[in-house]
Parts: C-alpha cells; structure tokens; sequence
C-alpha cells in the first residue's frame, strides 16, 4: 500500500513518549483512550508556554486518534503509540493491528483529508441524522486542529497512521 495522504516531511524528530501494548489490553476498556492521551499530554506539555492549555489541546487531538483505534481495529498484535517533537511539530505515530479491509479504511479515510471541501463534509456529517462515521475523528483533527497525516507501512497484519500537529506557534518578534 506504500505510504498515502498529506505531505508530511520526515525531518528529525525527538522522542517523547513511547507505549506499546496488546490491542486486546487497549481495546478492553474505552476508557483508556482518555486516560493515555491525558498522561502523555501531561508529560509533554510541562515546557510549553501555556503548560495547561497545551495539555489539554494535545489530550483532546491524541483523545481523538485512540478512540478512533479503538473503535477501527482488528485482530489481535501489538498497538504502539509514539510521540515526537520536531521544534513546533508534535509528531504521533500509531501502529494499529488491521488487516487489508481495515487498512484500507484508515488509506481512504487519509486520503480523504485532502478534498478542499472536507471542512463542509466534516459539518455535514456533525450536523447528520446518520450515525457519525469511523473517520469522524481523523476528519475534525483535520479541519480543527489542521493536523496533516500519512499512511504507511501497511502489511497486512498492522498499518503505521502517522499525524502531525501544531499546536502552538512561536512568538513573533518585531
């Protein structure tokens, strides 16, 4: 499948956060979405300007990618999660267990990201008497987060969701 969807540059990034645990572990309680997102914020956000309002900016975005996994994965294996940091860029890198349907949503959903009307579509699907879709998540983090995403390293047994987001921008001095 290859990698698919935004235009993400690999440039260096530090290592922040790492987990790695069974999908079934992850999966067993919704619950650990909120949790997991709210300690990795945490322990991020501690050098940012506005420590608090980082925190809760990041839990709220990586909230949304852990849900998204829990709800949209299969099988059994390991779900890893790391979190990097390249100056402003916050970089999160999910490997979920999936096989080749479920690999192709997560592409499609990625893909997706880059209609210019998605903004409309995201409302639309809010505003819906339909239930909410899968990539409801993938689709706000998009419009109201600006994040950008890549798909990658799909083998048919896991794929790598890769987002980056800026959450805070650098003072501009004049």
């Amino acid at each position: 499948m290859g990698s698919k969807g935004g235009k993400l540059e690999t440039p260096s990034f530090s290592l922040l956060f790492e987990l790695d645990m069974s999908i079934e572990g992850f999966s067993s309680n919704w619950a650990h979405c909120d949790k997991i997102s709210t300690y990795a914020a945490r322990m991020i956000g501690h050098n940012r300007r506005d420590s608090l309002l980082y925190s809760n900016l990041f839990s709220s975005a990586f909230n949304e990618l852990l849900e998204t996994v829990f709800r949209s994965h299969h099988g059994s294996g390991n779900f890893a999660c790391r979190i990097l940091r390249n100056g402003e860029t916050d970089r999160i890198e999910l490997t979920i267990p999936c096989d080749e349907h479920l690999g192709r949503f997560y592409a499609e959903s990625v893909e997706s990201l880059a209609d210019p009307d998605r903004e409309e579509k995201y409302r639309a699907a809010l505003f819906s008497d339909e239930p909410l879709t899968r990539g409801i998540g993938l689709m706000e983090l998009a419009v109201d987060y600006a994040a950008e995403f890549k798909i990658s390293d799909f083998d048919g047994q896991a794929v790598r969701l890769t987002t980056d987001l800026i959450l805070e921008e650098s003072e501009v001095l004049c």
